[in-house]
This record gives C-alpha cells, sequence and structure tokens, in this order.
C-alpha cells in the first residue's frame, strides 16, 4: 500500500516509519498553530496500515470529528484534526491510485517525508552529536517543507507558503541568535525565504527577518537575497528602518575587513538602506 496525507492542498508521502506532528522542528510535520502542541501526535506507517496516536496534547486528536485515546486505525479519506488544521490520509494500492470523492481537491506532486530517526537525549560529551541530529533535523525539514511552500508560493498561496515556513524560519534566527552555529546553506536558505515571503504576504515582519537573521551572523546577505528584497520592497511597507540602519552601520564598520566582494554586497545593502528611507 501507499500513503499520503494531504496538507493544504498539498500531498505528503508516507514510507513506513513513525512520523511526528506538532509545532516543534523536530517534527517531521512542522505546524504553526498556537493550538497545536510542540510534540502533539505520532502516526506509525507498516506496510499495510496507518496508526495515529495522540501524545498527550492539549488539545487532543480528533478523527473524523470525534477525539481518539489511544492509537487509533486511520483509512482512506480519513480527516486527523490536529489543533485547527486538518489533514486527510489517501491510500493507494501499488498497481495505482484509488477512486477519488468528488469532494478531492486536485494533488499536486508528493513529497516524500524522511521517517523519524531515533532521538537520545543529550548526555556529556555528547553535545557535539546532538548539535549535529538539530542541524540535520532542519535540513530535513527545509527539504521537506521548502519545495512544497516554493510550489505554494508559485501558485500564488502565500498564505499556506507562510504557515508551512514560519515556525521553522523562527526556529532558525533564534538558533542563530542563541550563538549556535548554522551551516551557511541553511542560513542562505532561510533568508531567501524570509525575502519571497515578504514579496508574496506584503509583510514587513519578513524583511525585518532576514535583517535580524544576518545581524545575528554579522555578515552581510547574500547577493540572491539582496536581489529578493529588492522585489519585496516595491511592495512592502512600515519596514523597520531603525533596526535596517543599525544593521548596514554594522556592516559599513567591518567592511575594511572584509573581501572584495563582501564590500560589494554592503553597498548593494546601503543601497536598500536608501530605498526604504524614501518610501
Amino acid at each position: 500500500m501507499v500513503f499520503r496525507l494531504r496538507y493544504l492542498h498539498h500531498d505528503f508521502e508516507l514510507p513506513p516509519g513513525r512520523f511526528l506532528i506538532g509545532r516543534s522542528t523536530e517534527c517531521q510535520l512542522s505546524l504553526d498553530d498556537p493550538l497545536v502542541s510542540r510534540k502533539h501526535a505520532l502516526l506509525i506507517v507498516s506496510e499495510d496500515m496507518v496508526e495515529v496516536q495522540d501524545l498527550g496534547s492539549r488539545n487532543g486528536v480528533l478523527v473524523n470529528g470525534e477525539r481518539i485515546v489511544g492509537l487509533h486505525k486511520v483509512g482512506h479519506g480519513d480527516r486527523i484534526m490536529v489543533g485547527s488544521q486538518e489533514l486527510t490520509l489517501s491510500v493507494m494500492s501499488a498497481a495505482g491510485p484509488p477512486t477519488r470523492r468528488a469532494s478531492d481537491v486536485p494533488a499536486m506532486s508528493p513529497v516524500t517525508i524522511t521517517a523519524m530517526a531515533p532521538v537520545r537525549a543529550p548526555t556529556p560529551g555528547k553535545q557535539g552529536e546532538q548539535r549535529e541530529h538539530d542541524a540535520t533535523s532542519k535540513a530535513d525539514a527545509f527539504r521537506l517543507l521548502g519545495g512544497v511552500a516554493e510550489k505554494a508560493l508559485q501558485l500564488g498561496r502565500a498564505d499556506e507558503a507562510e504557515r508551512l515556513l514560519a515556525t521553522l524560519l523562527d526556529h532558525v534566527l533564534r538558533t542563530v541568535q542563541s550563538g549556535m552555529e548554522v551551516e551557511a546553506p541553511l542560513v542562505e536558505r532561510a533568508g531567501s525565504f524570509g525575502a519571497k515571503l515578504a514579496a508574496a504576504t506584503g509583510k514587513a515582519r519578513w524583511v525585518d527577518y532576514v535583517v535580524e537573521l544576518y545581524t545575528a551572523l554579522r555578515r552581510p546577505v547574500a547577493g540572491p537575497t539582496i536581489d529578493e528584497l529588492h522585489v519585496a520592497l516595491r511592495k512592502v511597507k512600515d519596514v523597520d528602518l531603525p533596526l535596517l540602519r543599525a544593521y548596514v552601520g554594522l556592516m559599513r564598520e567591518m567592511s575594511p575587513t572584509m573581501g572584495p566582494a563582501d564590500r560589494f554586497l554592503v553597498q548593494r545593502l546601503e543601497g536598500l538602506e536608501r530605498l526604504v528611507t524614501v518610501q
């Protein structure tokens, strides 16, 4: 059997394994919803069935409108409610897709959710392993949700993309601000998505997000993200100008220690500052 989980008009393929759902970025599916607990529900997928379990969440898990207790088997078309977010299970045989109901929304290309690896609490001497696991979890989350969010943005579904990414992006920012090391490709992708969300939603908070992220890193915004910010600023008003000025000032002070490429990025950031100033 092949199992897929529908969320926000997107299908996620579920290979055999255990899958966490909640607000935490440790979850395979991270939901930006105040009614969702950090680790809210667990899906257990075998070769021939799917079971869902409430993990002691505050608001419980509903299947087809009824609150479940313990492990609960779910089948094709069953609606799983986690917080205010509805997930729908789709089941098909390996030979072909099931018959769809008239109410089904046409599916997009499915994205495979990676099964959850065993996670152990950090012990003395193993902080490095835990940090590596955390970084891998965030990278996996971006691989999963990033592709889906890109498709949502292409289809003009900015609200969907924002709901998919907001929790993960905020987690990356908090991690950087705490002084923990985050791989450069992950940071650049977070900054890029921040700029894209600003352009798609018209919300200044995402421009401010990029500025806060790179302020914490104490380095210039990546060139492609600066291009995306220029696009966003045609649509976004009320950007935090003092925050931007403080960041550009910091980069200006640091520029004598930078190479030619980074000094050029600082000049482009100064152009962004001027653009926001005249708005």
